[in-house]
């Protein structure tokens, strides 16, 4: 059905009644929008405000494509058919190229047209939803007074701060303190006008409290015992304090109690130390690649004040054994970037610094902040770039190198697996040669892997069961491969035609250490199920040497099964040693000496903690007694480094010795108190009195004759 050969009076009709359904959607969005943007530019900053105007925009954009799809020519065809009788309910032949038509349809469509010449159309536009376009209109009317009204009531609680006195009793105070942060900040001076501050630790505090009621005498008592005398200059109480730790306070009038007026806190914001990101070398160990004549080296710090000076230490240590000397150095490097967030990067020259095979270079970044008087320091990871030795040389005439049976690294079976499913996914876009080749060499990281984990099970030497013609055909010897112990060393026939291998050769002359239950490492559970994953690793090994992959992958999965497995085991045994008893004194062997030696029947001692401070005060809160402040507060300076959360331990005990009777108080203070609370010391539970029954069998028990006795 095509609009194309519509008469231009109909597409005016169907676009008329869309542009209505769309100013029906926007009508009915556009005020409850813009009192909503009105309520959240007045409440909150303008990022939010933006946000939501985008968000609201989408959501118009949504409903208007909605509303103007549901009006399509077949909508317009039913709305034909409805008001306009004359067409006899075919006005969809309108809508059809005629050339598809049959001839009494075509004539139809004659006569049709002729008739809609002659007919007004009708109007087809929805009607304006009245009842629904109020409510909209109502909506945004309520949210912009919402708006307004919050506004100008923050406005009178903002011009009339003593209104509401920022502390407890009688006393009513204006207070402004001015916070001088310490100059390596930063920071500017700013001024606050309430009693609790955050400030940087080291910040030069000035109070001046602006007090209704006549006073003689202004202190600061601190929650600690200590004071601070204000003095009065131009009609306002004014002190200056170095805030060092953090602390609570509450003012105090005339030398009265001070008890009533609530605590304030004053935070010291410490000064973090900077943090620092590597981002080449991306691990910590590096072997050196190919011709390689530069270590590439890229840092990032960044601080919350300010960064000081960086500092690269390096280190080279040359030799093996006993014989390793070391030199080290250090390098100052210049950043790039502003104050608080800088890059390094350098390129040490390995050749200048006499980096040789064998050798070891060591780097390590330390980059310091701008703290007075000491400076927060922090050190990276060491970072490692080694020049392997080369290869040994067998001295017994046979030429080529040896490699060592022990690789550096080992692939895990994680990475195995992982590499397996990519090579089986480029599959298809490599050449057969290409494939097997990849496909052998993880067979033989495979096994490299085997022989790794094999060392636990006292395993030294590589069995000669993998070189079985059976096993390394695929068809012939699939299920003898399966079913044999690959661990175990084949036995072969004197007369054999495989005189000569090194596995036998070694199976004779010889010491095997293949025998995994002569091991002592691992308990016997956890080495059945490293056996397991040595078989599995095996069938995977097998697999990809013929270019298997698909088929390996289901062993391998086992393998990593079975490794986790090992990894979480309960138990692991160190090697089996020999047991030294304790020599006993054999002079005093027969002699009924008993000094020295506990009683068996005396009680064993209760055990004690080491510190009951906490324990105390947790009962005293429990049980409704009174909670010694001062012991709190001795107990949270000595560990002030370990303590979470101290100055809420001490408002919570302040409260609850100024009001005894409060139980949410209580509450509070023991559950600030429960995280600190030392664990309890292990007890022995007494054995119970029995009752009547259980003492007359203890009593037959013992009027029982011993077996074997004389009847």
């Amino acid at each position: 059905m095509s609009g194309a050969a519509l008469p231009p009076a109909l597409r005016g009709v169907l676009l008329a009644a869309r542009l209505r359904a769309v100013a029906i959607i926007t009508l009915t969005v556009l005020p409850p929008a813009a009192g909503l943007l009105l309520l959240l530019h007045r409440q909150t900053s303008p990022v939010p405000t933006a946000t939501s105007a985008g968000l609201l925009l989408l959501a118009w954009i949504a409903l208007s494509l909605r509303a103007w799809g549901a009006l399509d020519p077949r909508w317009l065809i039913r709305g034909l058919d409805a008001h306009l009788p004359t067409l006899e309910d075919s006005a969809e032949l309108l809508f059809r190229d005629p050339t598809t038509l049959s001839p009494m349809a075509v004539l139809q469509r004659a006569r049709l047209d002729a008739r809609l010449a002659q007919t007004a159309l009708p109007d087809l536009r929805p009607r304006y939803p009245r009842r629904q376009l109020l409510l909209a209109c109502g909506a945004g009317l309520a949210l912009a007074v919402l708006a307004y009204a919050g506004s100008a009531l923050r406005g009178i609680i903002t011009q009339h701060p003593a209104a509401a006195p920022q502390s407890a009793g009688e006393v009513a105070v204006t207070p402004r303190i001015h916070i001088l942060p310490p100059a390596y900040t930063g920071l500017s001076a700013s001024d606050i006008d309430q009693l609790d501050v955050k400030a940087p630790t080291g910040s030069t505090l000035e109070f001046s409290f602006g007090i209704a009621q006549q006073a003689a005498t202004v202190t600061l008592v601190f929650a600690d015992g200590h004071k601070l005398e204000l003095k009065q200059q131009d009609q306002a109480w004014k002190g200056t304090l170095k805030l060092d730790t953090s602390a609570l306070y509450r003012l105090q009038l005339d030398g009265a109690s001070a008890a009533s007026q609530p605590l304030h806190r004053l935070e010291a914001l410490p000064d973090r130390p900077p943090e620092v990101v590597v981002h080449a070398p991306d691990k910590t160990l590096n072997l050196l690649a190919g011709k390689q004549k530069t270590w590439e080296l890229s840092f990032e710090a960044s601080d919350d004040y300010g960064l000081g000076p960086a500092e690269l230490s390096i280190s080279l240590a040359q030799g093996s054994g006993d014989n390793v000397k070391t030199t080290e150095r250090k390098l100052v490097l210049d950043g790039r970037g502003d104050a608080r967030h800088r890059s390094y990067s350098t390129a040490l020259d390995l050749t200048a610094m006499g980096f040789a095979r064998g050798d070891d270079l060591i780097v390590r970044l330390g980059v310091a902040d701008n703290r007075q008087p000491q400076p927060n320091i922090t050190r990276s990871t060491s970072f490692i770039l080694r020049w392997p030795e080369e290869a040994m040389k067998q001295g017994s005439g046979v030429e080529g190198p040896v490699q060592n049976a022990t690789p550096a690294f080992f692939r895990s079976e994680r990475q195995l697996i992982i590499d397996t499913e990519a090579l089986q996914a480029e599959r298809g876009g490599l050449e057969a040669s290409r494939f097997t080749a990849r496909a052998d060499a993880l067979g033989v990281d495979q096994k490299m892997l085997r022989l790794r984990y094999g060392q636990f099970l006292g395993e030294e030497f590589e069995s000669n069961a993998e070189h079985d013609p059976r096993k390394e055909n695929p068809k012939d010897g699939k299920k003898e491969a399966d079913a044999e112990d690959h661990d175990a060393p084949p036995n072969t026939a004197p007369g054999s035609d495989a005189f000569g291998k090194e596995g036998n050769i070694l199976h004779e002359y010889g010491h095997i250490h293949d025998i995994a239950e002569a091991t002592t490492l691992l308990d016997p559970v956890t080495r059945k199920i490293l056996k397991s994953a040595l078989d599995e690793m095996w069938q995977a090994e097998l697999r990809l040497r013929q270019a298997l992959p698909e088929q390996a992958l289901p062993f391998e999965y086992k393998a990593l099964d079975y490794i986790k497995q090992v990894q979480q085991a309960e138990r692991i045994y160190l090697a089996r040693a020999g047991l030294e008893l304790p020599q006993p004194d054999l002079s005093r062997r027969l002699s009924g000496d008993r000094v020295g030696l506990a009683d068996r029947n005396a009680a064993l001692p209760a055990a004690r903690s080491r510190d009951s401070t906490l324990t105390t005060l947790y009962h005293a809160a429990a049980t409704g007694g009174m909670v010694d402040t001062a012991a709190l507060q001795d107990w949270l300076h000595a560990h002030a480094d370990t303590a979470p959360n101290a100055l809420s331990l001490i408002a919570a005990a302040d409260k609850l010795q100024s009001d005894p009777s409060c139980q949410s108080c209580r509450s509070e203070l023991q559950s600030l108190l429960w995280p600190l609370l030392p664990a309890p010391p292990t007890a022995v539970t007494p054995r119970g009195t029995p009752d009547a029954a259980g003492a007359a069998y203890l009593d037959s028990l013992s009027a029982s004759p011993a077996p074997g006795a004389a009847k």
